[in-house]
């Protein structure tokens, strides 16, 4: 019996693909269960304009990450904070803190693709890389730098 995953599958396959499977296994659990539908004509025809779809998808989001990696590329942000003796820092400077001098800089990004470890606790340069999807990586530079209690 010849379907379409409409669903990924695991141990048959991905959703779009189209799968060879016993008769029973696609009757009574695969179709039941909406995880497939039959390989007719009209589906193997919507299959084909789906996947042409998704790939331009795919690709108008590749271009758009990458011209938005090389904007983050360019950038060199700065934060300051307070620093007390020995130029130890009060406060930390975090991912939202990150995210909301971007979006002040013009540019809108969740502050959950930053990839940052942890809140950065002392003064000095750092680099954080950011996951903008489609594989693209940008790296965002920044400063910390101290600023004297008054």
């Amino acid at each position: 019996m010849q379907l379409i995953l409409t669903q990924d599958v695991a141990n048959l396959g991905t959703a779009g693909e189209l799968v060879a499977v016993k008769p029973g296994y696609g009757r009574n659990y695969l179709l039941p269960q909406g995880l497939a539908v039959t390989a007719t004509t009209r589906n193997r025809a919507k299959l084909n304009h789906d996947k042409g779809v998704i790939e331009r998808r795919i690709e108008k989001e590749k271009a758009d990450a990458g011209s938005l990696g090389e904007r983050i590329n360019r950038m060199t942000l700065q934060f300051e904070r307070l620093v007390g003796e020995d130029d130890k820092m009060f406060g930390s400077v975090t991912a939202r803190d990150i995210g909301a001098q971007l979006e002040t800089a013009g540019l809108k990004l969740d502050h959950r693709k930053l990839q940052l470890d942890e809140p950065i606790r002392a003064l000095g340069k750092y680099e954080v890389p950011v996951k903008l999807g489609a594989n693209v990586i940008a790296t965002l530079k920044f400063w910390v730098v101290g600023k004297a209690q008054e």
